[in-house]
């Protein structure tokens, strides 16, 4: 009878740790959403899970020390467009962090402000409109806009 009870035990004990999970998180650490962490360039890769459609892009350059964006863009237009403004960002203690712009000129706010979050130091991140959760982009770091961008954009203004 002893031998029984300590055989059971002994099986108590190896189920307790094989049935423990020794999976590592593997999620990369994401970065804060700052004017710093943002400044750069950055390549619209996906809208709401699709690339983009041929011919179409969008480049977002942030500078942080002015709080300023330029985009370049053929997305919403047939024209090649640089928009120029300022951006905000707001740490919301329920959204996380909040990009919102104003456009130069008096031509108003960003359609939606933009919850920031998968801001990966690889040169990744992802913004949720703030008011339609269906409305996702995900943006990739580039070096530069390439020139035939800005060369486009110049022959069509």
């Amino acid at each position: 009878m002893k031998n029984i009870f300590k055989l059971m035990a002994l099986f108590a004990f190896v189920l307790c740790f094989s049935s423990c999970d020794d999976d590592e998180d593997t999620a990369l650490p994401t970065l804060p959403v700052t004017a710093a962490n943002l400044n750069g360039v950055w390549q619209l890769a996906e809208w709401n899970g699709q690339p983009l459609a041929e011919g179409t892009y969008c480049y977002i350059k942030f500078n942080r020390k002015e709080l300023t964006f330029e985009m370049y863009q053929k997305f919403d237009s047939m024209y090649a467009r640089c928009i120029t403004g300022s951006f905000k960002i707001k740490n919301d203690p329920y959204l996380g962090y909040v990009l919102s712009g104003d456009y130069d000129f008096g031509n108003g706010e960003w359609n939606h402000d933009y919850i920031v979050t998968d801001l990966q130091e690889s040169g990744s991140m992802v913004w949720t409109a703030k008011d339609d959760d269906s409305d996702v982009s995900k943006y990739v770091r580039c070096n530069k806009v390439p020139d035939e961008i800005i060369a486009e954009v110049k022959v069509d203004e």
